[in-house]
């Protein structure tokens, strides 16, 4: 008896599905590590080889010392890198993948923040972790006791109580969590980062530099 094998074919992409898939693409964390790394490398030109913007008469002694390199690199932007038009475009793709990675995630991680923990479980002992006590206190001042002991170890906690169903007494729980400050931490670190780009950009826009002669 011969196995019947069924190959399934994915639809083609429209426009719109491609536009989805490459901003996905764009806006993922990957690709905005290998633009930064791309700016990095791009920028080391700039400073190994003078730039018309610091020092136009040294590029110009640099391109009649090598005359067979020196106007391929000129006609490449090597000399004025920062406003080449390969390290703009550079530039601005890192601009907007941070903007698009960091901004959905900002949004999602203030919701998080704002959203109380989650209501415990009422069948704790299907957990992986599970295990019981017991002890000789009312439910409410362990769970009062509970609380304060998580707060204070910097747990967001939740309490509240289940009412009696099939059987089952009910009784108070308590819930907790942690985690959100080192989230916390690197979404401040790529708004920085973005801040930074915002700034460097204003500045080459709106800037402005004069180079004085004086014999």
């Amino acid at each position: 008896m011969s196995a019947t094998r069924v190959e399934t074919v994915a639809p083609p992409l429209d426009s719109q599905g491609f536009l989805r898939w490459a901003w996905r693409q764009l806006t993922s964390m990957r690709v905005a590590l290998i633009l930064l790394f791309a700016l990095a490398v791009a920028s080391v030109p700039g400073s190994i080889l003078p730039q018309r913007g610091n020092n136009p008469l040294l590029v110009d002694e640099w391109i009649d010392q090598q005359p067979t390199l020196g106007p391929l690199l000129d006609r490449l932007g090597f000399f004025d890198v920062y406003g080449a038009p390969w390290f703009a475009a550079i530039y601005l793709l890192l601009f907007v993948s941070l903007i698009g990675c960091v901004l959905p995630r900002v949004g999602h991680h203030w919701t998080a923040m704002r959203t109380p923990p989650p209501i415990a479980p009422r069948n704790l002992d299907r957990m992986q972790a599970f295990s019981c006590e017991t002890v000789d206190i009312a439910p409410a001042d362990v769970s009062s006791h509970v609380s304060q002991e998580l707060r204070r170890r910097g747990w967001r906690v939740r309490t509240g109580s289940d009412t009696a169903v099939d059987g089952d007494p009910g009784g108070v729980w308590v819930s907790a969590e942690k985690g959100y400050l080192r989230e916390t931490g690197n979404l401040i670190f790529h708004l920085a980062l973005v801040l930074i780009l915002v700034a460097v950009a204003a500045g080459g826009l709106f800037g402005w530099r004069g180079n004085v002669i004086v014999k």
